[in-house]
């Protein structure tokens, strides 16, 4: 199996001021896409020529795609697919396909419009017609349908690599962590959940090595939880009604600018159905930990529905190493979500949103207890966060374009926008620092199909506010209008590209012009390595330098100097990856493999200010690194399926899933421990040593047995490298370690509803950082805190219970 070469593209960096000079990029840009591929080039893989030795074994299918069951209204430009063979509906829906003989599955797609499938038994050198419906799509409305890159394509039809937790794989961590989203990110390849602060518990995700303030969590493709979620976001998002999780790795400012430089997590929700479902559910852990969640969904109306979400979520304060520090904080959270979602079946659908947090969290000592200079040392956290959010969806046909204009028949208008506000009130002992936090979006898109091309452009508009009541030097307002321009190519059955580039004028750190290309190459072959494929992808990114970083979170603004003199961060990063599906002995087996680099220049890190004190506590500053910090790794993903027994007619046999999952990785960056690096050390002369809190080595293995709708059961194992640790005097380097989960779920169907039981036996091998060392210093370390950096589980062996009613 070969695939092409793609090229790629690099886009310049310039000082452009405002939009006259945005658009020019974006125009120039987007013509030299389109040269790429000529008309000339697109149908370039062609069926067998009349006469050649595999004729006699095709058969002409005639696909006619519709836009509804009357058949009154056509679908132009839809893409009509079996296994590597693919083509496009002209004006009256038609596609034609030269297909061999057998069982054949035939899928259309096209974005706006849900996806329809049929299978049917080619006959050699007998045509036939077949007729498929593409139903206008609700917002986000299918777990196969990724809405992250803006193209709304299959997930096995996007060229740049996106990834999916499906709802089933959600439902299991449900079971497991109910309160929040980070033990299912955590178990994802390529993911890291980093805790920031061990006395609050605050945690961030790390993709592909690169640091967690990179990533960009949205909700339905909306920031409603900031341009910069901060260390407590992913604490705070419960999952019970997420449908899907789609994860973009690596730099991915071309599709949503300067806050998703290592790349994007996307919170999909669930979407009502036609009946009305409700679930409850109750949790109760060994370490004093309750959840309280509901969610509902209901259709009001033919063309309205609705769901809510709302959750109270409680932990107790635990010192599992009796020294009077708090190894796990104590927390009361309550959160409400309600949703509405319209759509009238005719190409106009449109979400609202709004949601509000309310959470205390507490750290540090305990009453009574004091730090090793003798002092007691209490840190707290009250969050109160609110959010709107909105989007809206309008598809063009052929009796109705947009605006009337002919050439936007088939044509999508998105506009979505949100708006947060969050205040935090944050205690550091006798240091008390209360801030605001603002973030206002706005972005509209026109997506238009015409072809094999699909074009894409549109406008945004963010700002992002920062405000704090008790230290000076660190408020800000950013704004940053932006123009983006996006070009989808299906070049041939067995090769799509997607390039992108985006322009963001932001109003302190000047303009930044950021390309992106993705290329996607099928294999032609209708053997064993059907379905298989290869993707490879490179873009640039920014980041503009905010005083919340990981250290930060820890110690505050108070000790931290104010910003002077910094710039944006700059980031370029590179994947490729190969994959498709084998019939083994053992089952069917998914397989992947992906290479990705990164480097950043200019990227902040934390020094000490020698001789500055405040309260007796060491100063520290931001500074721009002057060397980048290099990351380079690999990940292998393989799944096997295989039914246990045989289908009885009454029920599924069970079915066994296993997962494994190995990231290799190995980042590096300066090391500004001497005076010399903070003096101007230049780049090429620069002390390097590996980033602090990255594991070499990580192994994932799941193993899970399923009834469907009946029980399930899963064996969890997952081992952690050795990884460099900063400033902990008890050891500069941790120790490798294996954390095993086990759980079971069995439902009990009742007259009302299904009750579904679940147990959870997490950390069985109870490994723990206490176990091993104090996580309090001895003496109060850069910047005055008190804790290590956490290289492992802080909670150790627990235990989780409970149950899930749904009616």
């Amino acid at each position: 199996m070969s695939f092409p070469v793609g090229i790629v593209q690099r886009g310049s960096s310039a000082k452009a001021s405002h939009v006259a000079k945005v658009a020019s990029a974006l125009i120039a840009s987007l013509g030299a896409l389109v040269a790429l591929f000529p008309a000339a080039a697109v149908g370039a893989l062609q069926p067998p020529a009349t006469g050649s030795p595999l004729q006699d074994s095709l058969a002409t299918v005639t696909v006619q795609v519709r836009a509804d069951s009357a058949g009154t209204s056509f679908v132009e430009s839809a893409v009509v697919r079996s296994g590597s063979m693919s083509a496009r509906t002209n004006r009256t829906g038609v596609a034609t396909l030269r297909l061999t003989a057998g069982r054949r599955s035939i899928v259309a797609t096209r974005i706006g419009y849900l996806p329809d499938s049929a299978t049917i038994t080619v006959r050699a050198g007998a045509d036939t017609t077949i007729v498929l419906t593409l139903l206008a799509q609700a917002v986000d409305a299918d777990a196969v349908i990724v809405t992250a890159t803006r193209g709304e394509r299959r997930v096995e039809d996007t060229p740049l690599r996106v990834e999916v937790i499906n709802e089933e794989e959600i439902a299991e961590k449900v079971a497991m962590s109910p309160g929040d989203i980070a033990m299912m990110l955590n178990e994802t390849g390529g993911l890291r959940v980093q805790t920031t602060n061990p006395s609050l518990g605050g945690a961030n995700v790390r993709i592909q090595g690169l640091r967690g303030r990179y990533s960009l969590l949205l909700a339905d493709g909306l920031p409603l939880y900031g341009g910069q979620a901060g260390g407590l976001g992913l604490l705070q998002i419960p999952p019970v009604d997420l449908g899907r999780v789609e994860i973009i790795k690596g730099t991915a400012s071309a599709l949503y600018g300067s806050s998703a430089l290592g790349g994007v997590i996307d919170l999909v929700s669930r979407v009502p159905g036609e009946q009305i479902e409700r679930t409850a559910l109750v949790n109760q852990t060994s370490r004093g930990g309750t959840d309280a969640v509901f969610f509902g969904s209901a259709p009001l109306g033919e063309a309205f529905g609705g769901t809510l979400l709302a959750g109270a979520h409680t932990q107790r304060q635990n010192d599992l190493d009796r020294d009077g520090w708090t190894d796990m904080a104590g927390y009361s959270r309550a959160v409400v979500r309600p949703r509405l979602h319209y759509n009238n079946g005719q190409g106009r659908s449109a979400f609202f949103t709004g949601g509000f947090t309310a959470e205390e969290r507490n750290g540090g000592t305990l009453a009574g207890r004091v730090t090793p200079d003798g002092t007691s040392y209490t840190e707290s956290l009250r969050t109160r966060r609110a959010d709107v959010g909105a989007l809206a969806r309008f598809v063009g046909t052929d009796a109705s374009p947009l605006f009337g204009a002919d050439a936007l028949r088939s044509a999508i208008l998105t506009v979505r926008g949100s708006g947060v506000e969050q205040r935090h009130a944050h205690r550091f002992g006798t240091i008390a620092e209360d801030d605001r936090h603002r973030t206002w979006f706005g972005e509209a898109a026109l997506a238009v199909p015409r072809g094999p091309f699909t074009y894409i452009v549109g406008g945004v508009f963010q700002q992002e506010t920062y405000s704090a009541s008790d230290v000076e030097g660190f408020d800000y307002e950013y704004t940053i209008p932006a123009a983006f321009a996006q070009l989808d190519v299906d070049a041939s059955s067995w090769l799509s590209v997607s390039s992108s580039v985006r322009v963001d004028a932001h109003s302190d750190y000047g303009t930044f012009v950021n390309p992106r290309v993705s290329v996607l190459a099928r294999s032609v072959s209708e053997g064993r390595l059907a379905g298989w494929s290869t993707r490879l992808s490179a873009g640039t990114g920014a980041f503009a330098p905010t005083p919340f970083v990981e250290e930060t979170e820890v110690t505050g603004l108070t000790p931290v100097q104010p910003l002077r003199g910094l710039v944006a961060e700059r980031a370029m990063s590179a994947s490729l990856d190969i994959g498709g599906p084998v019939e083994l002995a053992v089952g069917h087996v998914e397989l992947n493999a992906t290479l990705f680099g990164s480097r950043v220049t200019h990227p902040l890190q934390v020094a000490g200010v020698p001789g500055l004190h405040v309260n007796n506590v060491s100063r520290i500053q931001l500074v721009n690194s002057p060397g980048p910090t290099r990351t380079w790794g690999g990940e292998l993903l393989a799944r096997v399926e295989r039914e246990l027994g045989e289908d009885s007619g009454d029920e599924e046999p069970p079915m066994l899933r296993i997962t494994g999952s190995y990231t290799l990785l190995h980042s590096t960056e300066c090391d500004l421990s001497s005076a010399s690096a903070l003096a101007g050390l230049p780049t090429d002369g620069c002390d390097r040593h590996e980033v602090a809190l990255t594991p070499r080595h990580a192994v994932g293995i799941v193993t899970t047995v399923e009834q469907e709708g009946v029980s399930r059961v899963g064996l969890e194992l997952y081992y952690t490298g050795r990884q460099r640790l900063d400033g902990n005097p008890y050891r500069a380097e941790s120790r490798p370690y294996l954390i095993v989960g086990l759980m079971g779920e069995r439902a009990i169907i009742t007259r009302a509803g299904t009750a579904r039981l679940f147990l959870n036996f997490e950390n069985i091998t109870n490994v723990r950082q206490t176990r091993d060392d104090r996580l309090v210093l001895p003496t109060r370390g850069a910047g005055g805190r008190w804790t290590t950096d956490a290289w492992t589980d802080l909670a150790g062996f627990t235990v989780n219970g409970g149950v899930r009613y749904q009616w």
